[in-house]
């Protein structure tokens, strides 16, 4: 970013909202950062760890300072912060957000915005974690990562440059797709997995025996429950923000476990390996083409 961002206003200072400040600071490409959240102890801590320079009372206050608002909030809080912002939003300020659906942001945005939808850039930085809060934010969490914008047809040119070039400052890569699109990409890919997860730990730890199971469990059931530490609020929101992609593949996987059901109640060997083979051989190519990024 050759011009560094003047003032910019982080409404949710947890680990994306923070995360991007930090990277920011570390590029030189903002001059001030203003946090709003819910908790005032978190910002306290966002303020004594440099994540930011100051805090506000409500996101109006900082937006009116701001020349670009990142609404970093859970998917469900970002309609009534569209609304609290939109009257006091400064000329030519930008708006974008990070949450991880963007159809239902961007009907928010429609509803709350007014003339200033313009100057909106929806965003979904792809760099989440298991743990929430400032105290889990740092400054390389974009390095190298996807980060994905979907502009609308409204969306002025100048406030994508902007937030194009916010990102890439953050080193992440920065692609975009629309928003219909991007919905239906993940929740194949990652809201699935958080609920798979989660319904996991759930259908252990509600058994009877949960403690006894429990006792045993080793990596194999840490590797895969991981993301079940995530924000419970966080995920509560994008599921039922992006609900009828994520009742298309929680279908598909459905039927995909039943597949198996079948093979191992028909005791077929053959069929059961060859699946697993080729499921294994799909994730090691995947793996490759991580490395190589």
């Amino acid at each position: 970013m050759t011009v560094p961002l003047r003032c910019l206003a982080i409404v949710g200072v947890g680990l994306i909202g923070g995360s991007a400040a930090l990277a920011l600071k570390r590029a030189a490409a903002v001059e001030r950062v203003i946090g709003v959240g819910r908790s005032r102890a978190n910002l306290d801590r966002a303020l004594q760890l440099g994540v930011i320079d100051a805090i506000e009372t409500d996101a109006a206050a900082a937006a009116a300072q701001a020349d670009t608002v990142l609404v970093a909030t859970p998917v469900g809080q970002i309609a009534d912060v569209f609304a609290a912002i939109a009257p006091v939003l400064r000329p030519g300020a930008v708006v974008t957000d990070g949450g991880s659906t963007k159809q239902d942001v961007v009907a928010a945005a429609r509803a709350q915005l007014g003339a200033a939808l313009s100057r909106f850039v929806p965003a979904h930085p792809i760099a989440g974690a298991e743990h929430s809060g400032v105290a889990a934010a740092r400054a390389d969490l974009y390095d190298g990562r996807n980060v994905v914008l979907t502009p609308l047809d409204e969306t002025a040119v100048d406030a994508v440059d902007r937030v194009d070039a916010l990102w890439a400052a953050c080193r992440a890569r920065v692609s975009r797709m629309t928003p219909a699109a991007h919905d239906a990409t993940f929740a194949a890919v990652s809201h699935l997995p958080h609920v798979l997860a989660y319904a996991l730990v759930d259908s252990i730890v509600t058994r009877a025996d949960a403690q006894a199971l429990l006792r045993f469990a080793a990596s194999g059931f840490r590797d895969f429950t991981r993301i079940a530490s995530s924000a419970p609020e966080m995920w509560r929101d994008i599921c039922l923000a992006n609900r009828d992609a994520l009742l298309v593949e929680l279908d598909r996987y459905a039927d995909a476990l039943a597949m198996f059901r079948a093979q191992i109640a028909a005791s077929d060997g053959a069929a059961l390996e060859a699946r697993f083979a080729a499921a294994r051989d799909a994730r090691n190519a995947w793996l490759e083409t991580l490395e190589r990024r």
